[in-house]
């Protein structure tokens, strides 16, 4: 009897610690950055400082849905001339685009790791089709809080043009490298 329940605890204790849930964005370690080559010199990079949205995710299922929400007005770049510039109409030309968004199409696994998010930017009133790679991803207890935070680092590379953002082609390239840092809390 004692080796049974050995055996049943055992296999409990290996069981994923997540299961299907919703997820808050914390906004203190979610940020969205971009990269672009600057007239092929050196890579410009800015972060938007404002991201909120939620997140379900099933590892047993192998699926997940995203909803996350870019204020396009809190882009920094380190410069504040150069954010005026890029909140301007020749880039994101916030006052008409407040937001961007991405809206999640699919969760793509590898095996039990969850390898991309497949899904709808949409920036400067125009959605295209946009695949974030997962470069890393993991579900941990956070001790301070006392709740299961899960998240990772996710990239795409995307053309700018594709939203309008024609601004300084052909000296400022149409790539542009998005990186994106997120952590949500389970509700």
């Amino acid at each position: 009897m004692i080796r049974r329940l050995a055996v049943l605890w055992l296999g409990l204790a290996v069981l994923p610690p997540v299961l299907a849930a919703d997820y808050e964005v914390e906004p203190h370690h979610t940020f969205v950055t971009f990269e672009v080559l600057h007239n092929g010199t050196s890579t410009t990079r800015g972060r938007f400082d404002v991201v909120e949205g939620r997140v379900s995710y099933d590892p047993a299922a192998r699926s997940g849905q995203a909803d996350i929400r870019i204020d396009t007005a809190s882009i920094d770049s380190g410069s504040d001339p150069f954010d005026e510039h890029l909140r301007n109409a020749d880039f994101l030309d916030v006052g008409k685009f407040p937001e961007a968004r991405f809206q999640s199409t699919a969760f793509v696994f590898e095996g039990e790791r969850l390898a991309a998010v497949q899904g709808r930017l949409t920036l400067l009133g125009a959605t295209h089709e946009v695949e974030l790679r997962a470069e890393r991803f993991n579900c941990y207890r956070n001790p301070r809080i006392d709740r299961e935070v899960c998240g990772g680092d996710f990239q795409a590379d995307v053309q700018r043009s594709h939203w309008g953002m024609d601004f300084g082609l052909p000296g400022i390239p149409d790539a542009v490298r998005l990186v994106v840092q997120i952590e949500a809390i389970r509700q």
